[in-house]
């Protein structure tokens, strides 16, 4: 078959690469603009349109699907499927229907749970312990299409963001290549069952609230820590949080530090405390440290009994 891909992050690359290496080549690829990044906020290429470029697959980047243009150039494409991974744009009814068999979407979910821009992040938040990957019939709704196989996840207590994004895109590698395998007799099957809406993040999803438990606040930590890792401020001393584990219960007030030695910060939240192993402060270089590490270069920081802002 004649295969088009759509995507723009690092799950989408991931599942890019694996199909440049099996026998599902893509003839051309989609991808957004390349939008500024960094200190000097200078545009840079995504993860997906490095991977075309490095492979010599052609490329386009439009900014938006909603144009005769965009469906011009897709028809000139003759594909049979798109394969549309976190893409970011919508795709109108002229792009659905243009492929011979359509859209494909490998969604980072087992719908209906978690339909929209944040099905990862959004699994760990609410501590679930089991998600997936679902290979849907593209509609014009938001991730309400038919499935055409799934593949479930288990979460585990310590699971991350960023672990749970490498098993979700190999899981859903395997799926995706079935489901193509089969795709001419592929008849999908509505979604059932209650629907939930990923949000998509903001930055109010990385500042961490003391006054809520432990077991929620760890979830945080690890559900951002691939994106806009969680944290917490003291004045003006800011500390991004990349790795923490529960701690015992503590009767001190939300916020903190009830203890700061080389087995971590430990602080206390509404009901348990959370030791933090690994942090980034606002302070020298802004490196990433462990835990004993940033109390030796800065003890006067970690002192038990100072209290970091209950909601920063």
């Amino acid at each position: 078959m004649r295969i088009g891909f759509a995507g723009t992050p690092p799950f989408a690359a991931a599942i890019l690469r694996c199909l440049i290496d099996s026998a599902w080549t893509p003839q051309v690829v989609l991808t957004q603009p390349d939008r500024a990044s960094g200190r000097g906020r200078k545009a840079q290429p995504g993860p997906v349109k490095a991977l075309a470029l490095e492979q010599g697959i052609p490329l386009r980047q439009p900014s938006t699907l909603k144009g005769a243009q965009a469906a011009h150039d897709l028809a000139a494409d003759r594909l049979d499927v798109l394969i549309v991974v976190a893409y970011g744009l919508i795709l109108p009814a002229t792009i659905l229907t243009t492929p011979r068999l359509g859209c494909l979407n490998v969604h980072a979910s087992l719908l209906p749970r978690w339909r929209g821009a944040a099905p990862i992040e959004r699994a760990l938040l609410a501590g679930d312990t089991r998600t997936g990957v679902c290979i849907m019939q593209m509609d014009e709704g938001l991730d309400t299409g038919p499935v055409h196989a799934s593949h479930a996840v288990d979460i585990t207590p310590t699971t991350t963001g960023p672990d749970l994004e490498a098993a979700l895109a190999t899981a859903g590698l395997q799926t995706l290549l079935h489901t193509l395998s089969i795709l001419e007799a592929s008849k999908p099957v509505a979604q059932s069952g209650a629907s939930t809406y990923a949000h998509k993040l903001g930055a109010a999803d990385s500042i961490i609230n003391w006054r809520q438990s432990a077991q929620v606040i760890d979830r945080q930590v690890r559900a951002m820590v691939g994106r806009a890792p969680a944290y917490a401020c003291s004045g003006d001393l800011r500390v991004r949080v990349y790795a923490a584990t529960l701690g015992a219960s503590a009767g001190a007030s939300a916020g903190t530090i009830i203890a700061a030695d080389k087995s971590g910060i430990s602080i206390a939240c509404g009901s348990g405390s959370l030791v933090i192993h690994s942090v980034q402060l606002n302070r020298g270089k802004g490196r990433r440290l462990s835990a004993a590490k940033a109390i030796n270069g800065y003890p006067e920081l970690f002192t038990p009994g100072r209290r970091f802002d209950p909601a920063s």
